[in-house]
This record gives structure tokens, C-alpha cells and sequence, in this order.
């Protein structure tokens, strides 16, 4: 069979992805069809076809980018590699469907910039786990009311303050004082008997769950998800089922940062499917919502955060025991809105919707300030206003610096790539040593 090119260059790009299919490299549903054939098509080909059929010329594209015409030119001629920040902006302007941000995850892979860790699947310890540890000396003989112990009551006031602590403290610092709080808890319950002792069991099992939190700021995966697998098998031996569904929610989360946006959707969307209360569903819906947006899928993302929001209205019991989930945010729906805008491209939008949330978080929650408040600066520079982004970011830069965290690196590696675009900025310049110093302690 006989290609038809209408340029040359046309035909030597044909030629090389030919090679690759046939050599299994490319594996993207974006298609190129010509002369009979069904080719896959690289990145910088398939903007150039987007912008061509469009009508655009590169300027113009420059414009609605805020990426250079040569940058872009050379991009489309695979000379310069694309980021994710451009893949995002250019399927929403396009109406791509995702197809440029999976063009870009699968191209990244197979060149090794960027490997995603491989996924790991939470196990429930046997004999060796904390409470088989804790429980199988004596199976709780005695009763806690004749013994002078603080109340179940006393615990999760405890947890609460060690969450404030846990804003402005690194996770290494807290990590030793939560498992052995966490293990003293669970001791105490192996010698009561009745309500007592699931009511402790409960408690300690959000303190594991916490522990899970802080060991994934610290960027250890494994200890974070077999600490959240000890936190449902503590639950569930205090009669509470909720957590296993929340665990879902925790496992999606470290999904979403590995770039995995169909794994995250499976495990949002199974733990909707249960009868957890709405709280966790509505957790679940917003982590589904992120999924979403990561394969830039606008309007199954936008469903989310509709279902997300009804749920989270509903009123929260307060006997249920400790809150799952941040306790930091006014409006957790709207912040997840604006985090989910800038991954769909509308990095504008998201930089108005962050702004506005950014502004409501407690002056306390440190880390939550800078989560959100450097996400809020990677919008602002993705949508090219650069100067505003290194204003919003320098005091948070300075906090991260001594109390780091493993997620929100992820973002600093972002704004690091955004930034390099403005090298010659003088403010840019200026805080390239304190973006250096965030990255480096992750290293």
C-alpha cells in the first residue's frame, strides 16, 4: 500500500512513527490517518494538526499559551520536549478530549523523564501487625473504670492537637511520638473489656491513620499505606467499618500523585459504591473528580464535584469519633475545584478559585497554606503571570524549607518547570535558590 504525503517532512514524520509502532513504543489512542493507514502520532505532530485545523498560527497560540512561537515551533518538531501544564492548557483550548496529556504520559514514560513508582496494594498484616501484637496477651481481662486513665474523650482530643502540630511540624518529627502514642493506645485496650475497649480500638485506629498520612509527607509510600492497612484492621476490631472505605480514599491519593488517573478514578468510585456515611462518599467523589481532571475529562470531573458537594453538606455526627479528612479547609469542595481546574488547562480559572480559598485558611494550618497557596502560584505562572506567582510563593518556599513534605514537592517540581520559562526574569532569579533548597530535601 502507498503513503500520500503532502510534504516532505510529512513523510519522514510518517516514516518514524511507522518504526515505533511496529516496535510497540507508542500506544496512544490519537491517530493519524493517511493514505489508508492508521498511525499513531507523536506529541509535537498532533499539536501542530490541532493548531493547524484550527486555523491558528503559532503567535497566536503563543498568546493563549504564554509559552514563546519558538519554543512552541520547536516543540511541534520534537526538537524541545512538552510539559504536562502545556498538554492540560492546549486539550481544553482544542477540546482534545485528554488526547495531548496522554500523548505527552505515554512519551515521558517511554523516554524516562518522569517514571511513575510502581503501584503497591495495601496487604493486612497477619500475626505480626499492631493489634495482634497488642491483643493477643490477655485479650482484655481487665476494666479501665477502675483505673485513673484518661477517657476515650482525652485521645481524640490528643489526636486533634497532634494534627494542628503536624502544620508546623516536619512528618520525621512527628512520626515517632504518633506510633508510640498510637501503640500505647492500643496496649491500654488489650486490658479493658466491653465499650471501653472498642471505643479505644477506634481511636487508635485514627491515630494509624494519621501515622499513614504523615509517613506519605514524608515520602515513605510503603509505610504510609501498611499504616493505613493496620488503621482498618484496628477499626474493625472496635466494630467500625467506615475506615476501610476511607482507606480507599487514602490509597487514590497516592495514585493521583503517582500520575495514575485511572487507578485513583477505580478506587474513588468503589468507595462510593459502599454504604460509608456521606462524608467519606463525598471525600471519595472529590479524590474521583481529580482522577477526572488528571485525564482531562471535564465534565465527568464537574459531575464529581457536583455529588461531592451534596454530600459534604450533610451534617457531620459528632459522636462518630475523629473527622476523616482535612478539618483545614472553609470549603474543601471549591479548593479541590480550583486544584482540578489547573490540571483540565483553565489554569486562569484556577488561579481565581485558589486565590479566593487560599484566603480562608486559618493562619495555624501552615502546611495547608502552602499546599494550597503554592498550587495557587502554579496557576498564577502556568497562566503566565509570573511575577504574581513568585510573590504568592516566596513565604511559603521559606516555610517549606523547614518543614517539608513529600506532596506538595510534587507541586514545587511543577513551578520549578513553569519558572524555567522566565529564567531571565530578575524575580524569578531571585527565588530559583529557594525553590533549589525545597527540592534538594526531598533528595
Amino acid at each position: 500500500m502507498k503513503l500520500r504525503f503532502t510534504r516532505q517532512s510529512d513523510a519522514r514524520t510518517c516514516q518514524n512513527l511507522l518504526q515505533e509502532a511496529v516496535e510497540g513504543k507508542l500506544g496512544c489512542p490519537r491517530r493519524w490517518k493517511g493514505g489508508g493507514m492508521d498511525v499513531p502520532l507523536r506529541f509535537g505532530a498532533e499539536l501542530r494538526r490541532l493548531r493547524e485545523n484550527a486555523g491558528m498560527t503559532l503567535k497566536q497560540l503563543s498568546k493563549v499559551t504564554t509559552y514563546s512561537t519558538g519554543h512552541l515551533s520547536k516543540i511541534e518538531r520534537g526538537i524541545n520536549p512538552p510539559t504536562m501544564n502545556l498538554a492540560q492548557c492546549c486539550d481544553a483550548y482544542f477540546n482534545a478530549g485528554g488526547g495531548l496529556r496522554r500523548l505527552f504520559s505515554a512519551e515521558d514514560q517511554s523516554a524516562g523523564i518522569r517514571p511513575r513508582p510502581a503501584r503497591r496494594r495495601v496487604i493486612v498484616t497477619g500475626v505480626g501487625s499492631l493489634i495482634a501484637a497488642r491483643l493477643a496477651d490477655g485479650g482484655g481481662s481487665g476494666h479501665v473504670g477502675d483505673q485513673d486513665l484518661p477517657p476515650g474523650a482525652l485521645f481524640q482530643e490528643q489526636l486533634h492537637q497532634m494534627k494542628r502540630l503536624g502544620q508546623s511540624l516536619a512528618p520525621a518529627v512527628m512520626l515517632p511520638v504518633l506510633s508510640s502514642q498510637a501503640s500505647a493506645i492500643t496496649a491500654l485496650a488489650s486490658r479493658t473489656t466491653g465499650s471501653s475497649r472498642t471505643g479505644l480500638l477506634v481511636i487508635a485506629s485514627r491515630f494509624a491513620e494519621y501515622i499513614g498520612w504523615m509517613a506519605q509527607e514524608n515520602g515513605d509510600e510503603t509505610t504510609a499505606l501498611r499504616a493505613t492497612a493496620e488503621a482498618v484492621e484496628l477499626a474493625q476490631a472496635g466494630g467500625d467499618t467506615d475506615l476501610a472505605d476511607y482507606a480507599l480514599v487514602r490509597r487514590a491519593l497516592v495514585t493521583y500523585y503517582n500520575g495514575d488517573a485511572p487507578r485513583t478514578i477505580a478506587l474513588a468510585r468503589q468507595a462510593q459504591r459502599s454504604a460509608a456515611p456521606p462524608r467519606v462518599r463525598g471525600l471519595a467523589a472529590q479524590r474521583e473528580a481529580q482522577g477526572h481532571a488528571l485525564a482531562g475529562d471535564e465534565r465527568a470531573c464537574r459531575r464529581a464535584l457536583e455529588r461531592a458537594r451534596d454530600l459534604l453538606a450533610a451534617d457531620v455526627d459528632p459522636s462518630a469519633g475523629p473527622v476523616l479528612g482535612t478539618t483545614q479547609l472553609k470549603d474543601p469542595v471549591s479548593m479541590v475545584e480550583g486544584w482540578c481546574l489547573h490540571d483540565l488547562g483553565r489554569s486562569q480559572q484556577a488561579a481565581d478559585v485558589l486565590e479566593r480559598q487560599c484566603r480562608r485558611i486559618a493562619p495555624h494550618a501552615l502546611n495547608t497554606r502552602a499546599r494550597y497557596g503554592l498550587r495557587h502560584a502554579l496557576a498564577l505562572a502556568a497562566s503566565g503571570e509570573v511575577e504574581r506567582s513568585c510573590e504568592t510563593a516566596r513565604e511559603l518556599l521559606a516555610f517549606m524549607s523547614v518543614v517539608p513534605s513529600a506532596t506538595v514537592r510534587t507541586d514545587v517540581r511543577q513551578l520549578d518547570r513553569e519558572w524555567s520559562r522566565f529564567r531571565g526574569n530578575p524575580v524569578v532569579r531571585g527565588l530559583r535558590p529557594a525553590l533549589a533548597n525545597v527540592l534538594g530535601a526531598g533528595r
